[in-house]
């Protein structure tokens, strides 16, 4: 065979311009051997298809502690330097914050409305410094409750038929195999210090992805209380409000909701206050509906109003490379939709302390979430030091999708604090496996005081 044609390195200065300049540098280079040199930081963490993103220490933008790259407001969607190894078996695991220790060199290729690099040589990975696991700071008292927001990830106890699901190689788990149930159970006894109310999202029904009409959703909540008891010796409550088969969006099959638990020996749920928001609203059809209960402390005067939401997914909005429409998110207006008739709910709840929680899907600067707070509440993210302002890594870039929103009066009164608990969203996974993480978010913390 030929001599291969000489390396072209990328050039950092013609990847930190406008999108439409980066995508006129990268598109000449398409298919062309290119190169990134040595001693790159890692900024997401190691995923089942051999994909890694790394930048250089001078990358623009406010970094993490443990290197990773922050969203930027004025570019959400700029392009991090991307690879793909094709050597699966001997694909390194990284964490956010390794070091890459060889260069990478391969052909560039265009796939997933991206750019990536596919590596032609084997790959070396410096471990990331290892950070501890910490709980949270935030402990429950006399006269203050607090709530953890929790993804749990399409959680099910069943091991899915591969006939009966919608896709055989993604819809076929086993949550419990996989040690996600105890994961669950270990984060929020050991992180999250056992919380008086814990806000599920992504539970599914208890065949998980098969395409049948069952909706109950109780094997899982009852395996995964179990658990927490046999940590901790507290027993949680769950109360949810199981959708209609196939109206609540997800993945096919698995009937997607939110859900509470809530250690009944310290706070109550008050009777007949557990409804969903959005039921027969144009914004919410086909996406899942926020749940909404009040709780009681035990013992105190004082209850919080909790909204469990989970908004409308960003997985169809188009690239910044995209040949049309590129950056366009189909799901915005809907978003903001949603966070309309969530803030009307919150109006009406003028003079009662509330807390929104979840899954919103969109960043603290969103359109999403100047909608929903308004005048009338405070997301408790903003209020963050702005490198903690993460708990989702999507392709590198760290941002914020859980929020904690309260009544401006609750936070001004010094009543409401907030913590994001790191973790899940820096943490590799082995290629070539379906995972290993109990969720592909961070956990978020509240107190509040009455």
């Amino acid at each position: 065979p030929g001599a291969l044609p000489p390396v072209t390195w990328l050039d950092w200065s013609q990847l930190i311009g406008k999108p439409v300049e980066v995508a006129r540098y990268l598109d000449r280079l398409e298919g062309m051997r290119v190169g990134i040199p040595r001693g790159l930081v890692f900024a997401a963490p190691s995923n089942p298809f051999g994909d890694y993103v790394v930048v250089p220490d001078s990358w623009p933008g406010t970094r993490t502690a443990s290197g990773g790259v922050l969203i930027e407001s004025d570019h959400p969607l700029r392009w991090l330097p991307s690879f793909r190894t094709l050597d699966l078996a001997k694909a390194p695991m990284v964490d956010v914050g390794a070091r890459l220790e060889c260069d990478v060199v391969g052909p560039l290729a265009y796939r997933a409305q991206a750019f990536q690099i596919v590596a032609q040589n084997p790959l070396v990975a410096s471990p990331a410094p290892i950070a501890a696991e910490a709980p949270t700071r935030l402990v429950a008292g006399t006269r203050s409750m607090t709530v953890m927001a929790l993804n749990s990830f399409n959680l099910d106890l069943h091991i899915e038929s591969r006939r009966r699901v919608a896709d055989p190689r993604r819809d076929v788990d086993d949550d419990l195999g996989d040690r996600r149930f105890h994961e669950l159970a270990r984060a929020i006894v050991e992180r999250g210090r056992c919380p008086d109310v814990v806000a599920l999202q992504e539970i599914q029904d208890n065949d998980g992805a098969e395409r049948t009409t069952v909706v109950a959703a109780d094997t899982t909540y009852r395996k995964l209380v179990a658990l927490i008891e046999s940590l901790a010796g507290i027993s949680y409550a769950w109360a949810e409000i199981a959708p209609e088969a196939g109206m609540d969006g997800g993945q096919p099959g698995g009937n997607i909701r939110n859900g509470f638990l809530f250690n009944a020996s310290r706070v109550e749920l008050v009777e007949h206050s557990l409804r969903r928001l959005g039921d027969g609203a144009t914004a919410f059809e086909d996406s899942r509906k926020p749940l909404c209960g009040e709780f009681r402390l035990k013992g105190a005067s004082g209850s919080l109003h909790v909204i469990n939401v989970h908004l409308a997914s960003k997985r169809h909005q188009r690239s910044v490379f995209a040949p049309d429409l590129p950056g366009f998110d189909p799901q915005a207006e809907i978003r903001v939709a949603q966070a309309e008739w969530i803030a009307r709910t919150l109006r009406k709840l003028h003079g009662h302390d509330y807390f929104v929680t979840g899954d919103f899907n969109d960043s603290e600067f969103s359109a999403t979430l100047a909608t929903l707070c308004g005048d009338h509440s405070t997301n408790l993210v903003d209020h963050l030091p702005e490198d903690e302002r993460y708990d989702y890594n999507h392709r590198g870039k760290l941002q914020a999708l859980t929020h904690g929103v309260v009544s401006r009066r609750q936070f001004t009164e010094g009543r409401a604090e907030y913590e994001v608990l790191h973790g899940n969203e820096l943490t590799g996974v082995k290629p070539g496996t379906l995972g290993g993480r109990a969720s592909d978010h961070g956990y978020a913390v509240a107190c509040f005081k009455f």
